[in-house]
């Protein structure tokens, strides 16, 4: 991953200088990781898109204060954490209606349920959904992106020891949760 890592910050540092290809080889490398973190982070799938996008659109803004003193993966995805940070603020700030009657049934109805691991990724996700915010944060971006602890560290605003801890105590809970759901269910009584 250092490799990869190292020509990612490499394309934002060309990029900086206005080289357009390095812009496009920046942002192709890390959208999909940028969405993926974003989509744990809030609690609505249908704003990832647009956090991704203000994510982008903030970084590539601020790319001339970019210096490369860490990777640029692991300082786009600070950017992304703010963004969306930003989101819930404005959100509280103004509340918006559903568009939709029963909006998380729409949800639902809008996944795709055709996909191979589909039932597995459902209960993945309400697994993660249980662990504490800190601890799903940090287990999302190590396990799930693969950021380095130190990396994560600096996306989640938070020492490396804590993030280590963290990811530490959000495996146990998913082992303990996993093991529960491996139980086989009691006889019933003849």
């Amino acid at each position: 991953m250092t490799s990869l890592d190292d020509s990612i910050t490499a394309w934002a540092l060309a990029a900086r200088a206005g080289d357009a290809d390095a812009v496009e080889q920046f942002v192709r490398a890390l959208h999909r990781d940028v969405q993926r973190y974003v989509a744990y982070l809030c609690a609505d799938p249908q704003a990832v898109d647009d956090l991704a996008q203000d994510t982008f659109l903030r970084a590539l803004g601020s790319l001339h204060r970019f210096e490369g003193r860490s990777t640029a993966r692991s300082w786009l995805l600070s950017i992304a954490r703010r963004s969306v940070i930003d989101s819930f603020r404005y959100a509280a700030a103004r509340p918006r209606l559903a568009d939709v009657p029963d909006w998380q049934l729409a949800v639902e109805n809008a996944q795709p349920r055709d996909l191979p691991g589909f039932d597995d990724g459902v209960v993945l996700l309400d697994l993660l959904e249980s662990l504490p915010e800190e601890r799903r944060e940090a287990f999302v971006l190590t396990q799930l992106v693969g950021l380095p602890y130190a990396e994560a560290a600096e996306a989640g605003d938070c020492p490396i020891g804590t993030v280590r801890s963290r990811v530490a105590r959000a495996r146990a809970t998913l082992m303990a949760l996993l093991d529960e759901t491996d139980e086989p269910a009691p006889l019933a009584a003849a």
